[in-house]
């Protein structure tokens, strides 16, 4: 009876945890697109751009263009600025300590490091775009951790739970080894940025 309420309590923990823990797996949908990304870098090169620019620019419709800057607006990636009657955008420099800002100049630095920033941030980006991949690293985060009790602390299928830790390996955020899993350090900005969210 007991462990059957343990069992049930820790379901709980689990849905509130992702209820009160959104912004990682909404942001890094956001960045798991490849359109999206190239704006990002754009707007690197040459900020305070407007939907029209952008949409020129990058060849894309503006209305198209136009959704993909708010998107990016909202997850605090972008500042949006009116100038009369237009609004340009400009990746977001604001310097407090916070994640998001973290993640804004962690994304800085692979797009100016890195030859393929893009593929390198969907990559990474497509690890964290689901709430359970998110409860599954925040599980890790305590520690190394067997299947059995990866399912027990994140009520998470098996099967699912399986296909959930194949993707996080293959991005090398997390390896196994005698049944065991363990989160891997991460030393490069991006994937410590996304791991520190997902543990907060």
């Amino acid at each position: 009876m007991l462990a059957k309420g343990y069992h049930t309590l820790q379901s709980v923990i689990v849905t509130i945890t992702q209820r009160l823990h959104p912004t990682l797996w909404r942001t890094c949908r956001v960045l798991a697109n490849r359109n999206r990304l190239r704006i990002f870098g754009c707007l690197l090169q040459q900020p305070d751009q407007t939907v029209t620019a952008v949409a020129n620019r990058l060849r894309l419709p503006v209305a198209v263009a136009s959704q993909y800057l708010r998107a990016l607006e909202a997850r605090s990636l972008l500042v949006a600025r009116r100038k009369g009657r237009y609004v340009s955008y400009r990746v977001s420099d604001d310097e407090r300590a916070g994640a998001v800002e973290a993640l804004v100049a962690a994304l800085r630095t692979v797009f100016q490091r890195e030859h393929d920033p893009i593929t390198t941030v969907f990559k990474l980006a497509t690890a964290f775009t689901h709430p359970r991949r998110v409860a599954v690293v925040q599980a890790l985060a305590g520690g190394a951790r067997t299947l059995q009790e990866l399912h027990d602390r994140t009520d998470i299928s098996f099967p699912a739970l399986m296909r959930h830790l194949a993707k996080l390996e293959a991005r090398g955020l997390m390896m196994r080894g005698n049944g065991i899993y363990v989160l891997v350090p991460q030393r490069a900005p991006l994937p410590r940025a996304l791991a520190t969210m997902a543990c907060e």
